[in-house]
C-alpha cells in the first residue's frame, strides 16, 4: 500500500478545509470499500479525511427522513421510523452484508462504494474503469456478473450497492457541501452509466463531502419489498435484486416504485414498468407486461443473458407478494 498521511475532521467545514489543502486526499469513513481498494493499489490517496464523526444524525421531517451521511448502516436498519414507513431500505441493508461490516459502513460511504467487477480488481486486466482508454476485458471474458442494462462498449460492471437500489426506489436526494456552496442531487442522477467515461462512477465533485441523504414523504412506502437474488444466501452481491413499494385500491395499481440491482452501472430505477403499472389492475400478467416493458431493451453477454429472464420473473414475484399482503418485516 501507498504511504498515505491521516487527517481527522469533527465538522463539514473542518472535512472541506482538510480536503482543499491537501493535494490527493480522499474522504474516508467506515473505509469498507476504500481501504481495500488502496490494498489493491487501485486507490493510492496521498492522504485521507476522516469523517467518521460528521453528519451522525437521523432526523425525522414530516413523513420523511433526513439521515446522515455518518451514520452506520446497522443504526439505519434498526431505527423504528426506517422500519415502519420505509422497510425496504431496511431489509436492503440487512441483505447487504455481515453485522461486521454493517456496524462500520456509512450511508455516504455505501453511496460511494465501487464496483466489485472481477477485472477492475485485476492489474493485470485490461479496465476502462481502473484505467481509461485501454479496453474492457469483461466485454468477452467471464461475465456472469455484469450488466444487462445501461452499458457501453467501454464498461459493463455493475454497481454493488443494495441500499442504493432503495433509495433509488424511494426518490431519496443526496445533499453535499462544497467550496461552491450545498447541491441537491436527486438519487437517480447521483450515479452514472458507464458511456464513454465508466471511470467517473458518480456526479460528486473530488472537493464535495455527502452530507445527508432525505427520503421524503410516501406514505405507501410502509408496504414495501426488497428481493436479492444471489448466487449464496452468506453475503454475495446481487446477480438481480428488486426493491418495490405497492398501494393497490380496488383491484388497481394506485402508486409504485420500483428499481433493479445488479442489473446496470448504478441503481436501476424501472420507470417503463411504472409506467405500465400505474393505473391498472393488479394482476400478475399486468405484473409481468410491466417486466417484460423494463427489459425490453436489456441485452445479455455471453454469460449472462440468463439475468434479464430472473429479473423479469423477480419483479413479478415482488410485485405480487405486496399485491397480496404477503409481506414480512
Amino acid at each position: 500500500m501507498k504511504n498515505f498521511s491521516y487527517v481527522s475532521a469533527d465538522y463539514v467545514g473542518g472535512a472541506l478545509s482538510a480536503i482543499a489543502r491537501t493535494p490527493g486526499a480522499k474522504f474516508l469513513a467506515g473505509g469498507t470499500n476504500l481501504v481495500d481498494l488502496m490494498r489493491e493499489g487501485i486507490e493510492q490517496p496521498d492522504a485521507v479525511v476522516d469523517v467518521t464523526r460528521v453528519s451522525t444524525d437521523i432526523e425525522e421531517l414530516e413523513g420523511g427522513l433526513r439521515i446522515g451521511a455518518g451514520v452506520k448502516n446497522t443504526a439505519v436498519a434498526e431505527h423504528v421510523a426506517v422500519r415502519e414507513r420505509f422497510p425496504v431500505l431496511s431489509q436492503a441493508i440487512l441483505l447487504g452484508a455481515s453485522g461486521q461490516i454493517r456496524n462500520m459502513a456509512t450511508v455516504g460511504g455505501n453511496l460511494m462504494q465501487r464496483t466489485r467487477c472481477y477485472y477492475f480488481y485485476d492489474d493485470a486486466a485490461r479496465c476502462n474503469k481502473r484505467q481509461p482508454g485501454v479496453g474492457c476485458d469483461a466485454l468477452d471474458g467471464f461475465n456472469r456478473i455484469h450488466a444487462v442494462l445501461g452499458a457501453s462498449e467501454h464498461c459493463v460492471a455493475t454497481h454493488p450497492s443494495d441500499m442504493c437500489v432503495a433509495l433509488a426506489a424511494l426518490d431519496a436526494t443526496v445533499h453535499v457541501h462544497g467550496p461552491r456552496g450545498t447541491r441537491r442531487i436527486p438519487m437517480l442522477e447521483f450515479h452514472r452509466l458507464p458511456g464513454d467515461t465508466p471511470h467517473i462512477d458518480t456526479n460528486l465533485r473530488p472537493d464535495e463531502l455527502i452530507t445527508s441523504v432525505e427520503l421524503p414523504s410516501l406514505p405507501f412506502a410502509a408496504t414495501s419489498l426488497y428481493r436479492k437474488v444471489r448466487d449464496r444466501s452468506s453475503y454475495a452481491f446481487a446477480l438481480v435484486s428488486v426493491a418495490a413499494a405497492l398501494e393497490v385500491d380496488e383491484g388497481r395499481v394506485k402508486g409504485v416504485r420500483l428499481a433493479l440491482g445488479g442489473v446496470a452501472h448504478k441503481p436501476w430505477r424501472a420507470l417503463k414498468a411504472e409506467r405500465v403499472l400505474q393505473g391498472a389492475a393488479a394482476t400478475t400478467a399486468t405484473f409481468r407486461e410491466a417486466a417484460e416493458a423494463e427489459l425490453q431493451s436489456a441485452r445479455g453477454l455471453a454469460d449472462n443473458a440468463f439475468k434479464i429472464e430472473l429479473a423479469k420473473r423477480t419483479i413479478v414475484m415482488v410485485l405480487n407478494s405486496l399485491a397480496d399482503g404477503g409481506v414480512t418485516r
